[in-house]
């Protein structure tokens, strides 16, 4: 690329930040511009509902590079700025009254929380966890203790209701839901984490809607649908998350469940690019798009998307992976499963040392989840990348080494 060249990221974000160290890695020495609409340099999401929540890892740990290195490399960090809008044919953004030129565009914007459409929603006490502010806010509020109502067992709520319990508050897990995580791990493995909850002293209400919030200023108390009251001092909103689609839309980018990408992180329009939580990509291994709301997702989705900035061609292919930490359950989940697959466990669920297996209709691995058992992501991600059908038998056999199911070695 000629000096002259400018290529512009939206989204000072983990993915955002990993393609500009990407770009400059591979020899781009054009004019390279990261923007990011909060107030820091980009950090890694993980933390802010784990040991940073809970105090026990400093601030400076959660960023993405140190303060000087975007200086260093060249590359023009600028937080606490909007982009207003993206003009596709005049290949600028426009931020207030300024347009900057690009050659080749990536939006990392990511996600924002959905935020509770209930009577009480506004009251002082309510937090939702997004960005560092966030965390900062409900860090702050743990500290006093007192009762936590979260409403949402998701992978936030369920990992904000171990840390505020590892706090030492009353905690009280409420979710629609017949058990915590079934949206991502099906019935089997949520009625395991209710359990585990319930072990550590959380109060684990399923099958629960939510009526309103109720409180004189600051939210007292959850009214559930069938009239139960929850009296808490706060309430942390665990019920997902929306894709930041807006400027795509407005700039007529193809949406989908956020902005439609192929296989090289590239959008309907040629030269803007699209990676992390906002890309709903096609998948060459799964052959259908995929958006994956995780950290190893931006960390190398958004090289990718660099590369292919500078014209490499190179497909996005890495099966879908995330990891939680809840008290002393540690987890790693590879794959894309299905409801209607079939679970195979092979070790102790009861211990909590086991690994999961989801099988599709055809008898093939679609995805594995250790939990508390190491070592094991390479061999479970080569099961699903194999595509074939595997003897559940030897499967949950934990005598047959994973690596002998592989099809090479069968």
């Amino acid at each position: 690329m000629s000096a002259r060249s400018s290529h512009v990221i939206v989204g000072a974000s983990l993915a955002g930040a990993k393609a500009a160290e990407t770009l400059r890695t591979e020899g781009y020495d054009g004019r390279l511009v990261l923007i990011g609409a909060e107030p820091d340099r980009p950090y890694e999401r993980p933390p802010l509902s784990k040991d940073y929540l809970r105090g026990e890892s400093e601030r400076a740990k959660v960023f993405v590079h140190d303060a000087a290195f975007y200086a260093e490399h060249e590359i023009e960090l600028r937080t606490d700025t909007t982009v207003s809008a993206i003009d596709p044919q005049g290949r600028a953004v426009v931020l207030g009254g300024e347009r900057l030129g690009f050659d080749r565009l990536l939006l990392a914007v990511g996600a924002e929380p959905r935020r509770l459409a209930i009577p009480g929603a506004g009251l002082d006490g309510v937090h939702y966890l997004r960005d560092l502010a966030d965390a900062d806010a409900l860090r702050a509020r743990l500290e006093r203790g007192g009762r936590a109502a979260v409403i949402g067992a998701g992978w936030i709520g369920a990992e904000v209701a171990a840390s505020a319990r590892q706090k030492g508050l009353e905690v009280t897990l409420i979710e629609q839901a017949s058990v915590p995580l079934e949206r991502v791990l099906g019935p089997e493995l949520g009625r395991i984490y209710a359990d585990i909850h319930r072990e550590h002293g959380v109060r684990v209400l399923t099958g629960a809607g939510v009526e309103r919030l109720e409180g004189a200023g600051s939210v007292e108390g959850v009214r559930l649908a069938d009239g139960r009251l929850i009296e808490c001092d706060l309430v942390l909103a665990g019920i997902g998350v929306l894709p930041r689609t807006e400027l795509a839309a407005a700039a007529g980018l193809a949406l989908d469940n956020g902005i439609l990408v192929d296989a090289h992180l590239e959008t309907s329009v040629p030269g803007i690019f699209a990676a992390g939580d906002v890309a709903n990509a096609w998948h060459p291994l799964f052959e259908r798009n995929v958006r994956v709301e995780h950290w190893a997702n931006a960390l190398n989705q958004g090289p990718t998307a660099a590369r292919n900035m500078l014209g490499r061609g190179e497909p996005y292919e890495r099966i879908p992976y995330f990891f939680s930490d809840q008290y002393e359950v540690g987890m790693e989940y590879s794959g894309l499963a299905e409801p209607g697959d079939r679970v195979v466990f092979r070790g102790d669920p009861a211990g909590r040392e086991f690994v999961a297996f989801w099988l599709d209709a055809a008898g093939r691995v679609s995805a594995g989840m250790n939990v508390n058992v190491w070592g094991v992501t390479d061999a479970i991600q080569g099961l699903i990348r194999a595509r074939t059908s595997v003897d559940a038998a030897r499967l949950a056999d934990p005598d047959v080494a994973l690596e002998q199911l592989l099809p090479s070695q069968v």
